[in-house]
């Protein structure tokens, strides 16, 4: 490699986005797979594109490559990066700003379905920063105005770029080629004037004398929270009746009026007492009723539908040349990230002591009469006469107002290194990569569970919550807890590598490639709980022990492009490529493991290639899923046993009693009284790696006769063995697999739920069953990706005498997206391409596309952008729904962009332009009675913005 192309390496972005421009002649293009060409780019020079370590003229890979441009994110009113990924065919959405329960503040990728911790995010070609013990990237921390564009490479890739690639590859590439200063702001708002965001950022950028080039940016973005309670469709918490003939009002059986029911058997429960099944229901102060099935709380409105979010980031990056050919590099980023969670005030539930001395005063006669009774029964967990009796309680303490989670992260990524010409044809690149992020979390609202026992059992002062608003500011202090926890990750990574080219067949193609190296890579997290969330005494959020661990990696890594023969007849390409990466952990259960990939690419002639590529990928387990202490959560599930089926089927019915169900209770709805079962999760050190097979076969047409035309097809197929995922595939899974599937007590599915279930045979989270860490599953997805550009120039115009059009498709048909809870039950597996649900989860539409027309006139450019989903069904074949199928979901977002004059551009647009709402659903939601993520909940939704260049 020469010495300018060595300088062209650093300058990647501008390159590519020049020489994209060129080829499609579509300045506003919105998501652009690169073109095929005819083996040289304008001038000649090499460039290196992600999914290889080794620079090439060419722009086209084996491997299918996705790109979203930079004009996509000023067209699409974009400043969080997360708004633009989620609208990729290939993405389903992972959590977002739309994410509450559960949610935790960030934004992250989920290619494929597969998962966010199977997905690489790179940016400038390198790694990024994670956020937490799952090391995983949110979004939040990329400056979304400096993108030069984002690609998508499918498939894995772990030859190339070490562990976590086996979905594939988005790697952001920033603008490095800043001249001057930018300057510019953004302004979003609803159709309904409320969740406002703000953004303002600088950038400057030039160069350092002759010989390099930096660039420094500022950004700062405030979002403002929307509740649930500001749209019509999420005001109400909704469930079902049990007929699916309908949807009615719903929410949580822990209210703030109390309810108390004696644990005592049905048998042993006096008759006519108060507290017996279904227990008392306090309507005022002390005052209680029989509690009914519509004696619930609308937890609705207390929930963020858009998360409040306050960003600042900093950040720069240079590049200069020490000596002729070799360039020191650096880059430097901070982001300071606040966002809140907030949820309804925090549910006590469980079983507990009360001394009826104690909370006399609180209570009527009749009741406290009716405490006194059951004090005179031999039953388990009551010593009979000694004034206490054992009660289950449910009642919300809105006493203390809500719960609110607010996380602040600070992370810090610094890289430096050097790279330059060995020789004419070889070069090298040495950099050394950290980064950091701590994050500090608050929890307002939560209650002690040992001071609120000992305000029930005369040991301290007595709290009084029998009935609405009954608990004192004194009472409310006494039980309160302010939770404070800590937790942080840490990312090193020492590379070197070596590429060039060697020989030339004398075939008419160009020089083999290659690229060798080196890599050295640690990762370090903790989670430091706060005492109080530690010991679980803490009610209201999640509870976890401690987690803390690191490991680390050594590699060697190769790859080889083989370019064969080129412009020949019925060869006008023909081009191998291969890769191999060896890790060695420092983790005993993984040790050394191999990464391949192998691939060919032919063209026949000028206007049509195919292409195909095969790779084995790896990826090791994280720190929290080896080390992650266990950790309070509550997983949407059904029990079965709360399903009127198990009633009638004698084998679900006798192990839904073998497990702690008492026999009347069997089949009645009121076993399971929310939508949300606690368990404990937690980590497992002997984990092993996972591993992915991925193909690819596709083709690229770029038609000489209609120039400005190009079009992909490229099919996929990735499976991932030993899928490392909880007991079962989670508590939904472990649920069906103990009661329908295996159906055997002693099998480790049932065991998890023996002694889990309190004495009216519910989950009530005292004693909540344990779904821990194993490689157990496997997961497989297939599909087809589509896409089409095309752009020409028009003989006419508005504001000028020329204009151009250009239209882009792109899409993904999937075929399968399967999961298997566990791979030794082949049989049992989720099949959720076209399906969403409690076991699904998200939708996963069999078909989704996302299509821009834009239309450059001048100054202004016009654009619509269509996004399409495809209809999805439940996952739940045993359970009627009152929606069973959500229809397909079409979005349409008009946008206008001006350039003023060549120091300043403005744009406005709406996204969601016809107001489009998502379908109400009922038990089989995920939040907010929608799938937010997936379906639009803002609605009309408007912005503004303008931007400086001086």
């Amino acid at each position: 490699m020469t010495k300018k192309q060595t300088k062209l390496r650093g300058g990647i972005a501008l390159s590519a986005v020049v020489l994209a421009g060129a080829l499609l002649s579509a300045p506003a293009m919105a998501q652009d797979t690169v073109p095929a060409s005819d083996g040289a780019n304008d001038g000649g020079q090499e460039i290196v594109i992600t999914g290889s370590r080794i620079a090439r003229r060419n722009l086209e890979s084996a491997a299918p490559v996705a790109t979203v441009s930079a004009e996509e994110f000023q067209l699409s009113g974009t400043v969080n990066v997360e708004q633009v990924i989620n609208t990729l065919p290939q993405v389903i959405p992972g959590t977002t700003a739309f994410s509450n329960n559960p949610g935790g503040g960030v934004s992250t990728l989920n290619l494929r379905g597969l998962g966010e911790q199977r997905t690489l995010v790179l940016v400038n070609g390198r790694r990024w920063v994670s956020y937490d013990t799952a090391q995983i990237v949110d979004l939040n921390t990329i400056p979304a105005f400096l993108i030069d564009r984002v690609e998508v490479v499918s498939g894995g890739a772990s030859a190339v770029y070490g562990s976590d690639a086996l979905a594939g590859v988005v790697n952001f590439t920033l603008n490095n080629n800043l001249d001057g200063m930018i300057a510019g702001g953004q302004y979003s708002v609803t159709g309904r004037g409320d969740g406002p965001r703000y953004e303002a950022y600088v950038a400057m950028g030039g160069k350092i004398g002759d010989r390099g080039h930096a660039t420094v940016y500022a950004e700062y973005f405030n979002r403002e929270a929307i509740f649930q309670g500001a749209r019509s469709f999420s005001s109400s918490a909704l469930g079902e009746n049990g007929t699916a003939t309908g949807l009615v009002p719903a929410g949580s059986s822990t209210t703030p009026n109390g309810r108390v029911t004696s644990t005592y058997a049905a048998g042993a429960c006096p008759t006519g007492n108060v507290f017996c099944s279904p227990g008392a229901y306090y309507t005022a102060p002390g005052v209680s009723r029989p509690r009914t099935g519509t004696d619930l709380y609308n937890f609705a409105p207390d929930n963020y539908l858009q998360v409040p979010q306050e960003r600042y980031m900093l950040g720069g990056y240079a590049d200069y040349e020490i000596a002729d050919g070799h360039t020191a590099y650096a880059e430097v980023t901070y982001v300071n990230n606040r966002v809140a969670n907030e949820l309804a005030p925090t549910p006590v539930t469980g079983t507990f002591q009360v001394n009826i001395n104690a909370v006399s005063p609180f209570l009527s006669a009749r009741d406290v009469a009716a405490l006194r009774q059951l004090d005179t029964v031999a039953a388990t967990g009551n010593t009979v006469g000694d004034g206490v009796v054992p009660l289950a309680i449910q009642r919300r303490i809105n006493e203390t107002g809500s719960r609110n989670s607010l996380d602040e992260r600070n992370a810090f990524r610094v890289l430096v290194g050097v790279r330059g010409d060995i020789t004419e044809s070889l070069n090298y690149d040495i950099y050394y990569n950290y980064a950091r992020t701590r994050n500090a979390n608050v929890q307002a609202g939560n209650i002690s569970r040992s001071a609120f026992q000992a305000g029930l059992d005369g040991t301290a002062n007595a709290i009084n919550i029998f009935g609405p608003g009954t608990m004192t500011s004194g009472m409310v202090d006494q039980v309160s807890i302010l939770a404070q926890n800590g937790d942080s990750s840490e990312l090193q990574v020492v590379n070197g590598s070596i590429s060039g080219s060697v020989f030339n067949f004398g075939l008419g193609a160009e020089d083999v490639g290659f690229a060798l190296g080196g890599e050295y890579r640690k990762m370090t997290s903790r989670f430091i709980p706060d005492t109080a969330l530690a010991s679980g005494d803490v009610i209201g959020f999640n509870a976890g022990d401690p987690t803390a661990g690191s490991y680390s990696a050594k590699e060697v890594f190769g790859e080889l492009r083989v370019p064969i023969i080129a412009g020949k007849p019925f060869v006008h390409e023909l081009e191998l490529n291969g890769a191999a990466r060896y890790s060695d952990y420092s983790l005993t259960a993984v040790g050394g493991v191999w990464a391949y990939a192998a691939g060919a690419k032919w063209a026949p002639v000028r206007d049509f290639a195919i292409r195909g590529q095969y790779q084995r990928a790896v990826r090791a387990p994280n720190v929290g899923e080896l080390f992650g202490g266990q950790a309070i959560n509550f997983p949407t599930a059904q029990d079965p046993c709360a399903l009127a089926t198990a009633a009638s089927n004698a084998t679900i019915r006798n192990l839904c009693i073998a497990t702690g169900v008492p026999a009347a209770a069997v089949g009645t709805a009121g076993l399971q009284l929310n939508t949300q079962i606690q368990s404990l999760q937690g980590g497992n050190p002997n984990l092993t790696q996972e591993t992915s097979d991925s193909y690819t076969a596709g083709a690229v047409f770029t038609p000489s006769f209609l120039p400005g035309l190009t079009a992909t097809v490229d099919w996929y197929n990735i499976k991932v063995d030993n899928q490392i995922s909880t007991l079962g595939g989670g508590l939904a899974n472990t649920l069906n697999l103990c009661y329908n599937v295996i159906q055997n007590i002693s099998s480790v599915y049932c065991q998890a739920f023996v002694g889990k279930r309190n004495a009216l045979g519910q989950f009530d989270g005292v004693n909540a069953p344990a779904i821990l860490n194993a490689n157990v599953g496997k997961l497989e997805v297939e599909g087809i990706d589509v896409e089409v550009n095309y752009a020409r120039s028009l003989g006419f115009g508005l504001l000028a005498d020329t204009s151009r059009l250009s239209v882009n498709v792109m899409g993904t048909y999937t075929i399968k997206s399967n999961s298997t809870p566990v791979a030794e039950l082949p049989d049992t597996v989720n099949r959720c391409a076209g399906k969403f649900g409690l076991v699904c989860g998200n939708p996963t539409p069999k078909y989704k596309w996302t299509s821009r027309l834009t239309w450059v006139d001048g100054m202004l450019t016009s654009s619509v952008r269509w996004r399409h989903l495809s209809s999805v069904n439940d996952d739940d074949s045993s359970t009627t729904y009152f929606v069973e199928k959500i229809p397909s979901y079409d979005l349409f977002d008009l946008s206008f962009a001006a350039e003023l004059d060549k120091k300043f551009t403005f744009s406005i647009g709406v996204n969601n332009l016809f107001d489009k709402k998502p379908t109400i659903l009922g038990n089989n939601q995920q939040q907010a009675n929608t799938y937010p993520a997936t379906y639009d909940v803002l609605g009309r939704d408007f912005f503004v913005s303008g931007r400086f260049k001086f």
